[in-house]
């Protein structure tokens, strides 16, 4: 049988992955329709309206080339789930947070729900693709849903097609990626569901840089290419608590390593830790796979990725204490950032949440500035920490409308994203209204430390033994 033509695509699940991505399958592919639905109903009209509800650079410009044509965001979950050929599931898979697991599997409630209100809409065979971060082996359990519930006369075929999006730079990811991956079951119904999604990503995608393999192996490349990643952060990371005690430069070290043609330069940049909605969750995933498969020698050493950021974390929130003559209690302390990273709006295990709760904790003021993160959202992040109830902070918190405002007064400026709007500041006037010794601790390795200095402040960065 010939693989079945794709005319009309449903993703379930409005985030930060199935919102780019089927805007920009819509544009590419305008002879195929793309319905992206989701219960939210706030979300779904932020997705019809001037303001989206993700920062992403050229998003906006993509959805309104495709929405209204080919591209439609809905809550009528049971239309588009009916008219599809292929279903892309893309809903939140979060840590759980009680039960078995807790702290390191994956909740996969939302895609267990999903896929049965798939089965039960589904009057017509469908491709079901996770487009969702999963543990491996999870299409069993949707294959295993999908049958029990599924009327007669209708199949599925289940595809995994993970996403290597990076948040900042989703866009162009998704125009030239370094690959697609899909993965199926060897059967030749999968092989034909395989390459019906391979049609449509070979629309503007060279089929060179689109590999098919096997369902499991899909499933697991995705937890491990971010477990890949997130080791080489942490890795040098550690390298920069040696470059301090030392006198070397971390940003030296990982030149001179990233040099090697073996290594390679990218996510060797030290910082105040990685964040994100993936890193950490999906290296967690792979310390439960890894412990449920009784290898706890393996766990152990992915459980050391995360428990190197978070210490790089609380090091870099000691060292501003330290710093400020081992008391900030009663300071003002300025953040700047409090997305994970420039260019997006994601707050999701921002190093900056931590930090800010650590400085909360030593009785310090803080002021906080993010060209992207709604005053909204701060709250919620600070809050949501250790479940801290807001009304005991919310007189130690100012959330200001810009970095001057943010800095006026602050005893030392804390850096925790490396927004490019930071390294053009107009740092003299901030130093004109700081209390003196003025000190800035730049956690991303992103300013120009020998003009802050002659400006009058000491700088204090990651990775370097000495104060400039």
């Amino acid at each position: 049988m010939a693989p079945i033509e794709v005319k009309k695509i449903c993703c379930i699940g409005a985030g930060y992955v199935g919102g780019p991505t089927c805007a920009v399958i819509a544009l590419k592919c305008p002879h195929i329709q793309v319905t992206i639905v989701d219960l939210n109903q706030a979300r779904i009209d932020a997705w019809n309206s001037d303001n989206l509800p993700i920062y992403e650079p050229g998003l906006d410009e993509v959805v309104k080339a495709a929405r209204g044509k080919n591209l439609f965001f809905s809550t009528n979950v049971d239309k588009a789930i009916a008219e599809a050929d292929l279903i892309f599931v893309s809903v939140n898979t979060p840590t759980k947070k009680s039960g078995i697991g807790a702290g390191f599997a994956a909740d996969l409630n939302y895609l267990q729900l999903a896929t049965r209100r798939i089965a039960e809409v589904s009057t017509s065979s469908k491709i079901v693709v996770e487009k969702s971060t999963v543990p491996c082996r999870t299409a069993e359990s949707m294959r295993t849903i999908l049958e029990a519930n599924s009327k007669p006369g209708c199949t599925f075929d289940i595809l995994s097609n993970p996403e290597f999006l990076a948040e900042g730079t989703a866009i162009a990811d998704l125009f030239n990626p370094d690959r697609v991956l899909i993965g199926s079951l060897q059967t030749q119904s999968g092989k034909d569901a395989c390459e019906a999604l391979k049609n449509v990503y070979s629309n503007w995608i060279s089929t060179d840089r689109i590999l098919t393999v096997g369902l499991w192996s899909s499933e697991l490349s995705k937890l491990a290419a971010n477990a890949m990643l997130a080791q080489r952060i942490s890795s040098i990371n550690a390298l920069s608590a040696i470059c301090e005690a030392t006198g070397a430069s971390v940003d030296e070290v990982a030149h001179a390593v990233g040099r090697d043609s073996r290594v390679g330069p990218k996510f060797l940049k030290a910082s105040v830790g990685f964040g994100g909605s993936c890193f950490q969750k999906d290296i967690l995933n792979l310390v439960y796979l890894s412990e449920s498969l009784h290898l706890p020698e393996v766990a152990k050493y992915w459980r050391a990725v995360v428990e190197m950021n978070e210490h790089q974390k609380d090091r870099f929130a000691r060292k501003v204490v330290d710093t400020l003559f081992n008391t900030i209690t009663g300071k003002k302390i300025a953040l700047l950032g409090w997305a994970f990273k420039k260019d997006t709006g994601d707050t999701r295990e921002s190093p900056s949440i931590s930090i800010a709760n650590h400085f909360l904790s030593e009785k310090a003021r803080i002021s906080i500035y993010d060209p992207q993160v709604t005053e909204s959202q701060m709250w919620l992040d600070l809050t949501n920490y250790g479940d801290i109830p807001a009304e005991p902070i919310k007189p130690h918190v100012t959330i200001c409308k810009s970095a001057e405002e943010a800095c006026k007064n602050a005893e030392a400026i804390v850096i925790c994203t490396e927004w490019d709007e930071f390294k053009t500041l107009d740092w003299e006037k901030i130093y004109a209204n700081c209390p003196r010794p003025a000190f800035v601790f730049d956690g991303r390795l992103m300013l120009d430390r020998a003009a802050l200095k002659k400006i009058g402040f000491t700088v204090i960065t990651i990775g370097t033994g000495d104060r400039v």
